[in-house]
């Protein structure tokens, strides 16, 4: 097999601020403590970050989404990188730390800081966008015009129309999708950092407000402030380091469908299988390999997509597979979420549980330690047209 640019890269440390719904620092005191601690965990000085990079860049327009943008934590560190990165045209929010991959891989980088921050519960107070994608006053444009004719004008009630479909081609029951949250709510349970870790049952779930059809509120990730870092090194330099080497297998970045969000033509998994299929194409891995399993979860179907499409199941599977909570556990045949995922840790966008990768890779997982030995974990992320995935694996 021919060796991808990916294996030479890995992961070397990882930092996350305090997550919450009720912020006690700025979005930038947040990503600063952030990105300090992963400097520290890797063993590295703010001297030898030469690359940085983020998603999806910043967009100071009130809505939390993406408060600190590279340049302004660039400035705040007084990092001086050979490159430097952020935007939101990528292959999901991975996109960052793919494009880090590419900057080493290129020469232009040994160390690039990656970093995602939001502050979603804080600018939800002002009332400036509550849960909607734009301002009512603002007139659709872009990949926005393909929501409103749908009244798809919150991402609750754009996915919903995906996951019904999901529902009509591979069946699913709410009494099955629950367990879930519920799942995910038990691991938070046993994560500090985590924002709601009041356990809860499938009663509850099956009680929760319906949001709209067929997501119900616990099915639905949850606003935070908080943000995280972790550093991408060239694979040589990361064996001086610190801790031991996480490496980055393969990746998936492909999208062979077209990049419409009402045109996709897979709307049930939507970009899910194209980036899954190249990312087993670049190893001779497979998914019985997998320890650990860190699907995104910005809502639970994202969850059943992903399991189908990581070839864990099938599709018509998946629903089964998570019923009653026991192959999904930490001591499960297929550990998922071990953090509380965004259902319950906080919706940091797939970072929060790259990061809960690497903790559960380098056995930091305390109570929550998964408890066989973890090496391999699957990582991903998605949402319309825009996916991304990765695996990681301990040397």
């Amino acid at each position: 097999m021919t060796r991808n640019g990916e294996k030479d890269c890995a992961i070397t440390g990882i930092g996350m601020s305090e997550v919450s719904r009720n912020a006690s620092k700025t979005a930038m005191g947040l990503t600063i403590d952030a990105c300090l601690e992963a400097i520290e965990d890797a063993g590295l000085k703010r001297s030898d970050i030469d690359g940085v990079s983020s998603y999806p860049g910043g967009d100071n327009n009130g809505s939390g989404f993406s408060p600190v943008s590279v340049p302004a934590l660039m400035d705040a560190l007084r990092l001086q990188p050979d490159w430097y990165s952020g935007g939101g045209e990528n292959p999901g929010q991975l996109g960052a730390v793919f494009n880090a991959i590419a900057a080493i891989c290129a020469g232009y980088c040994n160390h690039v800081l990656v970093f995602r921050t939001v502050y979603e519960a804080s600018a939800r107070k002002g009332g400036t966008f509550a849960n909607a994608l734009f301002k009512g006053s603002e007139r659709a444009h872009g990949q926005l015009m393909e929501f409103a004719p749908y009244w798809a004008l919150s991402a609750a009630v754009q996915q919903s129309l995906y996951f019904q479909r999901f529902v009509h081609d591979y069946g699913a029951r709410p009494e099955q999708v629950g367990w879930i949250a519920v799942n995910n709510r038990r691991n938070a349970s046993l994560n500090p950092k985590a924002v709601y870790r009041d356990p809860i049952t499938i009663d509850d779930y099956l009680a929760s407000p319906v949001i709209c059809t067929p997501l119900h509120l616990y099915d639905c990730d949850v606003p935070c402030d908080g943000a995280v870092a972790l550093v991408v090194s060239r694979r040589e330099a990361a064996r001086d380091l610190r801790n031991p080497v996480i490496g980055i297998e393969s990746i998936g970045s492909a999208l062979h469908r077209r990049y419409r969000w009402s045109q996709i033509e897979t709307p049930a998994t939507q970009a899910a299988l194209s980036v899954a299929e190249m990312m087993w194409s670049r190893t001779d891995l497979t998914a019985a390999d997998l320890d650990v399993a860190q699907l995104y979860d910005g809502f639970t179907y994202h969850t059943l997509a992903w399991l189908g499409s990581m070839g864990i199941c099938s599709h018509s599977d998946a629903a089964a597979f998570v019923e009653g909570g026991k192959r999904i556990a930490l001591e499960g045949e297929m550990p998922i979420n071990t953090g509380g995922g965004q259902l319950s840790a906080g919706r940091l966008h797939a970072y929060g549980q790259l990061h809960e990768a690497c903790t559960q890779i380098w056995g930091r997982g305390g109570d929550r330690q998964v408890p066989k030995d973890v090496r391999v974990s699957a990582n991903c992320t998605a949402g319309g047209p825009m996916a991304g995935c990765m695996l990681l694996v301990r040397e």
